[in-house]
């Protein structure tokens, strides 16, 4: 019975929230669904913020992802002095990408298959009237490898379903379903073994020898309140940085419930994130399977960003994990954290919480044209006298990012380069349980490696010919790993209660472990969005226990309306 009213309660609040964005929706102006996050896609976006040498009046890029409309509002306001054939390529890829809102996108095609499939150069299928537009593309990712010394065939096979459009003008919505079926390198594998769930995924089970097969699924509805404030509300990931990687924010764990509600006025673009998040995905290390319903949790997330110049912007952010049951065992949303201003920290000591309240900050910065410098900084925990007196104190627990960026390196067009680093203290991001640390479906929700390492990237892209890209990527990492027995802060899902020592830790502390990552990869993209791929990647993995290991991968993929995996960790 006890179940029936929780499960009752919740439906109820979904409810609530479709009711107010459908009331939204009668007043609402036209407006759109996002671009998919992928770290390819919004690169190139980015090439072109830096290549005009200013920040874009359509979207603060620190958020993402960004809605089709403001992205086509950016494309139709660049100035294309000083660009290349290369560049009109890829400004017309993504023109035609998101040619309903574009004022002059070349997008019919040439060689459209029976006069109904193919009309639009990005699009499988579309319908588009005065009060209906719909556009319906299969995704399919289909690649095949080998991993030196391991005899397990490597391969992806995923086949869905992608839909986005508008109803009436007001409503704006997605859908994406697939099926995956997959076998991944021998360190991934260890990872879900170790962890009990697949990178960026959620419910799974074992395919086969060595392989998995999980369904993903995203979708929401999105509706312009007034034309300065958008609300979503579905089930998806969002990222929030200029880097490679994410100290506040990432998306590499799975999806989750959520409503978002972004404010965009003048400098300032704040975002509002309500989200429901899996405390613990109950499985085996042989096959995830569900007994009982699994524990949840709560996020909420604050990030206001502002250009102070159109050189210059800072953004804070502020989040907050909470939903431990109480003393009978039940559960309760604190409704205290729906208030979409005040500090959440504050709310967190005046109710005598034990929730676990993260504060930080960001910056990015275009030094000049074609550079930017960015960066953040995360504060989980601290008190300033043990930080000045250099005492170890566990709960001074902070991460940092910083990075830079230079679009046509060395003056050499299309070569792009990404330079970055970050860190994470011992216990950063962890807490006392796991309704309350910083983690979703066993995933971190911010840096992969969770704490207490120290991480270098650098990035080069290049593209040679209108159509195909080459990446090379190096990534070192240091950290602290933790042994069946003991809690040196590494494993965020671990509680800080049972950590080794109050003083003297350090970044690192733990078993010694380091990871060098070497990749190469070429992309050749045949038709819009359909790429055709080869990848290859060593690693090189030393373990002051286990000892050393190296391997290396090669990949061919056909990538159709989906982003390159990437298992950087």
């Amino acid at each position: 019975m006890l179940s029936l009213l929780k499960l009752t309660r919740m439906k109820g609040k979904i409810i609530g929230v479709l009711f107010v964005c459908a009331s939204f929706a009668l007043d609402a102006t036209g407006q759109s669904a996002n671009a998919p996050l992928n770290s390819d896609y919004y690169r190139l976006l980015q090439r072109y913020e830096l290549k005009q040498g200013r920040f874009s009046h359509s979207f603060h890029s620190a958020v993402k992802p960004f809605q089709r409309e403001k992205i086509a509002q950016f494309l139709d306001s660049l100035p294309t002095s000083g660009f290349n054939g290369r560049d009109f390529f890829n400004l017309d890829y993504l023109s035609n990408d998101n040619w309903e809102y574009m004022d002059s996108a070349d997008y019919l095609s040439d060689r459209p298959v029976f006069n109904a499939f193919f009309r639009a150069k990005s699009d499988f299928y579309h319908v588009r009237t005065s009060n209906f537009d719909l556009h319906l593309n299969p995704v399919l990712y289909l690649s095949a490898g080998r991993e030196s010394d391991d005899e397990t065939m490597l391969y992806q096979n995923t086949r869905g379903l992608e839909a986005r459009g508008m109803i009436g003008g007001k409503i704006g919505f997605y859908s994406y379903i697939g099926e995956n079926q997959a076998a991944y390198p021998s360190y991934v594998r260890g990872w879900i073994r170790e962890k009990t769930v697949v990178p960026n995924e959620g419910f799974w089970k074992d395919f086969k020898k060595n392989g998995v097969d999980f369904l993903a699924a995203r979708g929401y509805i999105s509706v312009d309140v007034i034309k300065e404030i958008n609300a979503q509300f579905g089930y998806d990931k969002m990222f929030i940085g200029d880097g490679y990687r994410s100290m506040i924010l990432s998306d590499f764990s799975n999806s989750y419930l959520f409503l978002k509600l972004n404010t965009h006025v003048w400098r300032l673009n704040y975002t509002n994130l309500f989200t429901r998040l899996t405390a613990q995905a109950l499985g085996t290390a042989t096959g995830s399977s569900a007994t009982s319903r699994y524990p949840v949790k709560y996020m909420n997330l604050h990030h206001l960003s502002m250009n102070i110049t159109d050189h210059f912007n800072v953004g804070l952010f502020e989040a907050v994990v909470f939903g431990t049951p109480d003393s009978t065992g039940v559960q309760r949303y604190d409704v205290a954290y729906l208030n979409p201003i005040i500090l959440y920290r504050a709310m967190e000591h005046q109710n005598g919480s034990v929730d676990n309240a993260i504060v930080g900050a960001d910056f990015r910065w275009i030094v000049a044209r074609n550079y930017m410098l960015y960066g953040q900084l995360i504060l989980d925990e601290f008190l300033l006298n043990e930080v000045k007196n250099r005492t170890g104190w566990w709960a001074n627990k902070y991460g940092m990012q910083l990075g830079f960026k230079n679009v046509d390196f060395l003056g050499i067009p299309n070569l792009d380069i990404q330079l970055e680093t970050n860190e994470a203290r011992p216990y950063t991001y962890g807490h006392s349980d796991y309704y309350t640390n910083y983690a979703h479906y066993n995933q971190p929700l911010a840096h992969p490696l969770g704490a207490n390492f120290r991480e270098y990237i650098a990035i080069a892209n290049y593209q040679p010919f209108d159509k195909l890209w080459l990446e090379a990527k190096a990534i070192q990492m240091t950290y602290g790993a933790d042994t069946a027995s003991s809690n040196w802060g590494g494993n965020i899902m671990l509680p800080y209660t049972t950590r080794e020592k109050e003083y003297g830790n350090k970044l690192g502390q733990g078993v010694k472990t380091k990871i060098l990552s070497l990749g190469l990869s070429a992309s050749y993209q045949a038709a819009h969005n359909l790429f055709l791929e080869f990848a290859y990647q060593t690693r090189d993995f030393d373990h002051a226990i286990n000892g050393n290991a190296r391997a290396s991968t090669a990949q061919l993929s056909l990538r159709w309306n989906a982003p390159a995996k990437r298992f950087d960790f």
